[in-house]
């Protein structure tokens, strides 16, 4: 079994780390910089940066920013927001980023996995996926735009045709458990890692330690990502990582 990550996530707007809860209501919570810089140092994993509000303003990823982020840490780093063809992965992955992740483009354009995929190796096409129940379905919608638009597609149909298109990872987040602090969405988390063979990063919800045990153990991921509870400093990477290892959970 491969070693748990543990991952904090910049959501960036307007040059400024933000976070809220159902994806809404979105308060500061500093600079991308000086928090990823905190993050390398506190033993976080990996470090995903995601400008939330370039696919809805059409606009590229804050290349700058990327930059000088990835002049700060030394651990491995996905980029996502606003990537819409190769040419855009390409100048983010010399900006300094190792992984490029991708949600509202792939959805309007598949091949683009593939190609990225050919291009620049399946390692280094995350895609994300962000889902909610859809309780006429009995299963999840896949939304983009940053959680604006249903897009009709179910997630764990999605998920497999991801992975047969190239996909290295998944980064799935629950829009029903975002910033809730009431855990990982088990039965999401479950159903798409029962449904791939690709690693898995959970996202939304986590509130305490337990909840990083649960999603792990129960929900079947390879990496807990996180945001509110790090930025606000409720928990620490070191205090998850203990927590994790005292019970027994092999991590980096």
């Amino acid at each position: 079994m491969l070693a748990k990550r543990i991952v904090p996530c910049l959501d960036v707007k307007d040059g400024r780390v933000v976070k809220g809860v159902n994806f809404v209501n979105l308060r500061d919570a500093g600079d991308p910089v000086e928090l990823a810089s905190i993050y390398d140092r506190e033993g976080a994993d990996e470090l995903v940066f995601l400008d939330i509000s370039a696919s809805v303003e059409g606009r590229a990823t804050m290349v700058e920013v990327v930059k000088k982020t990835a002049g700060e840490i030394t651990i491995p780093f996905t980029v996502g927001g606003g990537i819409s063809t190769t040419e855009d992965m390409k100048r983010l992955l010399r900006a300094g980023a190792d992984k490029i992740g991708i949600n509202t483009a792939a959805v309007l354009n598949p091949q683009l996995v593939s190609d990225g995929a050919r291009r620049f190796g399946s390692q280094c096409i995350v895609v994300a996926v962000d889902a909610k129940y859809n309780e006429a379905w009995g299963e999840w919608e896949v939304y983009t735009h940053g959680g604006r638009n249903a897009s009709g597609i179910k997630v764990l149909q999605w998920v497999k045709q991801m992975e047969s298109m190239g996909a290295g990872e998944l980064l799935l987040t629950s829009m029903d458990a975002d910033g809730t602090k009431d855990g990982f969405d088990l039965p999401l988390t479950k159903a798409v890692t029962d449904s791939v063979r690709i690693p898995v990063i959970a996202s939304g919800g986590a509130g305490n330690e337990e909840h990083f045990y649960d999603v792990f153990t129960k929900g079947g991921a390879d990496a807990g990502l996180a945001a509110t509870i790090f930025h606000y400093k409720e928990l620490t990477v070191q205090s998850v990582k203990d927590s994790l290892k005292h019970k027994g959970v092999e991590i980096r």
